[in-house]
């Protein structure tokens, strides 16, 4: 098996090799094209030739070089700014479907310039999605200049714009706009009642920023759009309460790795006493089993200041890859009250859902797909095995001489803590500039008590104080910084030595650049990567290190905090076998993640596939093709709507609770797909059943106001957020591939055409 594997990636890298080449080749001709003779209206005179020709049906591969060329000669009078030959390279690789793994501080900004411009002549459209709206805003202005100069328009897209500033925004040729902004704009066209309320035009290309966030960290993330939330009852303080009072070991347990927590025997008779409910499992009471379940989750699983903070009397969700508060984040409504009744607080139920799509989804609509990260090769099986994306790795334009320290583990987490901070004072007091990436707010809180204790000034970046994220970070380079990150809270936001001061770089590059220090390994050696690669960029010099304790939450899933308790001393372990064991575990659970995420991605499948064929109708029907009186196309719009909300909350209370179809030997997806099929079947008939009756009570009245008399009715207000699915139960124990996942791997590869993932 080995042998194979290995023959397969020989073969995979002769193949990058053989690519790379190519782009070189082509980037040089290039950069060989000649334009500085050429006077500003002879190159937007280029342009229009090109847009005229690519909108008469030339091929894009055919105006490449062109393209291209015309690009770097604007981005040098506009901006300044001379492409690298690599970022040309990684431009072509860009047009031509891939996903490119760029690293930090090369410039991923402007290599999508060329490709968006390129795919922009033909008047169809590009989006650029990023991060969030801050990059979104700075890119757009930023590189705004190349565009308008060759004859396009640009815009971006932000959180708050009214209907017509966002159609205007999406009419553009180049729209930056983040992933969940566009997703939740698409949500709100799915049940507009005029095409004229629509912000969207269909779409075509499309260039993913910090891909791997977007296309595997976030993917499985439901974006919805809802009616206006109500108040939940005070049911979730009694539960509460029940959860509060019963104790670990004693009255439940948690799973190998500590991801799901059980009632056992003796908790479920304590819960059954104290709710006075009888039998906890007879059908009756599955609702309270499924609030106490949720009570019990948010109790011993949730933890303040990690998973969530309490600001201004409200439950804030943190991203768990970024650190950073998790804006319009929030659970599925049981947990999400479960939580709020555990902090005491009064609970917003989340209204009627009128529409959810997954970002893996909404990425898949766009016929064309590419991206860019800096980490990218760790996950290229995932990437390739759900979106048949292939990753190309681009060399720097300057080698990287970063120095990467071997871990430093430490045995419990006080010794690692005063290790830290022996280390961070020894580096500031040289004024080397420092970064430290912690796993928490909690821990990036008592990190920073520390070195204030020690006399070490730094500058905290994390979840409480997400609004100075970009300044903070930006003078992390800077003679003396110490700047303490929760994760990689400022991703996108490059980190210059000297804080952009020639004079001071150079004098941070001799203390030997940016020292990098993570508190923590990740869970994926992607997430570490990130970390890392924040220093030595552009060939500068620099170093990273991780201090690790084996008490954190990645050893402590693996009971490995066990087995070293008689060992505990203060002194780093120099065992060199510990380190490939870290390595180890990472890969186990990189395997154990993308197992889930293929397991859980057939509930979302299916309701997808479902929501596609409806909304197929109704776009028909908005768009005019099916002749209509306007009486007819409101009711069968209206009643679309409302039988695909019912279908929603439907599968939303079968999802809640499909896991306790195991209790019964029954496979809880199976299960999930034999209920939410035959609800799914019954709806044309009900819409055809009730759009009759209502039409026979209008008279084919085409008057709005007796439509708004008969019930007709829009909702009032709307509102959207982005529901943390990964609190959902896993129905299966992670490992190694069972004959689930094998089934769920297939499915994915069968239903690439249906989603738009194959290769184009």
């Amino acid at each position: 098996m080995n042998a194979a594997v290995r023959l397969a990636q020989k073969i995979k890298d002769r193949d990058t090799r053989h690519k790379l080449k190519s782009y070189r080749d082509k980037a040089g001709l290039i950069r060989g094209r000649n334009l500085e003779a050429w006077d500003d209206k002879r190159l937007q005179a280029e342009s229009l030739r090109l847009k005229q020709q690519a909108q008469s049906g030339t091929p894009l591969d055919e105006l490449l070089v062109d393209a291209y060329a015309l690009v770097c000669e604007a981005a040098k009078r506009k901006l300044g700014l001379r492409p690298y030959e690599v970022q040309i390279m990684a431009a072509i690789a860009l047009h031509e479907g891939f996903l490119i793994e760029q690293h930090t501080g090369e410039g991923k900004t402007l290599s999508a310039v060329m490709p968006a411009y390129l795919n922009a002549l033909t008047g169809a459209g590009v989006h650029v999605l990023t991060f969030n709206d801050y990059l979104a805003k700075r890119d757009a202005e930023w590189m705004g200049p190349i565009y308008r100069f060759l004859g396009l328009t640009v815009q971006s897209v932000q959180a708050g714009m009214s209907l017509s500033e966002k159609r205007e925004a999406y009419a553009a040729d180049i729209t930056y706009v983040t992933a969940k902004e566009a997703g939740f704009d698409y949500l709100r066209d799915t049940i507009a009642l005029d095409e004229a309320d629509t912000a969207h035009r269909p779409f075509r290309y499309v260039i993913v920023d910090e891909a791997d966030s977007l296309l595997l960290d976030e993917a499985r993330v439901p974006l919805v759009i809802a009616g206006e939330p109500g108040s939940s009852g005070s049911d979730g303080l009694r539960f509460a309460e029940v959860a509060r009072q019963l104790a670990q070991e004693e009255h439940y347990d948690f799973d190998e790795f500590k991801r799901n927590v059980y009632l056992n025997e003796a908790g479920a008779a304590r819960a059954e006493s104290l709710l006075g409910c009888g039998n906890l499992y007879e059908s009756r009471n599955s609702h309270l089993l499924s609030s106490l379940n949720c009570a019990l989750h948010a109790e011993a699983l949730l933890r303040r200041d990690v998973d969530y903070i309490v600001r201004d009397g409200r439950i804030e969700l943190i991203d768990e890859y970024t650190g950073r508060v998790a804006e319009n984040r929030h659970l599925p409504d049981g947990l999400q009250a479960a939580l709020a009744a555990k902090e005491g607080l009064q609970s917003r139920a989340g209204g009627n859902i009128l529409g959810t799509i997954t970002l893996q989804h909404f990425l898949s609509l766009y016929p064309k797909i590419c991206g860019m990260t800096a980490t990218a090769r760790v996950s290229a099986m995932e990437f390739e095995a759900i979106y048949g994306l292939q990753v190309v790795p681009i060399p720097p334009n300057r080698p990287n001489i970063r120095i990467d320290q071997p871990h430093r583990i430490y045995t419990h987490k006080e010794a690692k803590l005063k290790a830290l901070v022996q280390e961070i004072s020894s580096v500031h007091a040289a004024g080397r500039p420092i970064l430290i990436g912690t796993s928490s707010v909690e821990e990036s809180d008592r990190l920073a008590k520390a070195l204030a204790a020690a006399d070490v000034p730094c500058h905290v970046l994390n979840a409480k104080n997400d609004a100075e994220e970009a300044e903070i970070i930006a003078k992390a380079g800077e003679i003396g910084a110490v700047t303490v990150s929760t994760n990689m809270a400022g991703r996108g936001v490059d980190i210059r030595l000297g804080g952009g001061d020639p004079a001071q770089a150079e004098a941070v590059a001799k203390l030997g650049g940016l020292y990098v220090i993570g508190t923590h390994v990740h869970d994926s050696v992607r997430i570490d990567n990130q970390l890392r690669g924040r220093s030595g960029r552009q060939g500068d010099p620099g170093a990273s290190v991780f201090f690790v304790s084996l008490e954190d939450e990645l050893f402590l899933r693996f009971g490995i905090d066990k087995a070293i308790r008689e060992l505990r001393q203060d002194e780093a372990l120099e065992e060199s076998v510990l380190v490939g064991k870290i390595a180890h575990l990472q890969r186990v659970v990189m395997g154990q993640n993308f197992h889930l995420r293929l397991e859980l991605n057939r509930y979302s499948d299916m309701v997808e596939e479902q929501r596609r064929i409806l909304y197929g109708e109704r776009l028909g029907i908005l768009q005019g093709e099916k002749p209509m009186s306007p009486s007819e196309r409101r009711v069968r719009l209206y009643y679309i709507d409302k039988f695909w909300a019912d279908h929603l909350a439907y599968v939303a209370y079968i999802r809640e609770g499909i896991h306790l179809t195991s209790l019964a030997n029954r496979n809880p997806i199976d299960e999930f797909h034999a209920q939410i099929i035959q609800a799914y079947e019954q709806i044309p008939a009900k819409i055809n059943r009730e759009t009759a009756n209502m039409l026979a009570r209008l008279g084919g009245s085409n008057d709005p106001a007796k439509w708004e008399e008969f019930g007709l009715k829009t909702p009032s207000s709307t509102w959207t957020y982005i529901i943390n699915d990964q609190y959902m139960e896993y129905l299966q124990k992670p490992g190694s591939w069972g004959p689930g996942t094998i089934i769920a791997y297939w499915i994915r590869k069968l239903l690439r055409p249906v989603f738009g993932w194959a290769k184009l």
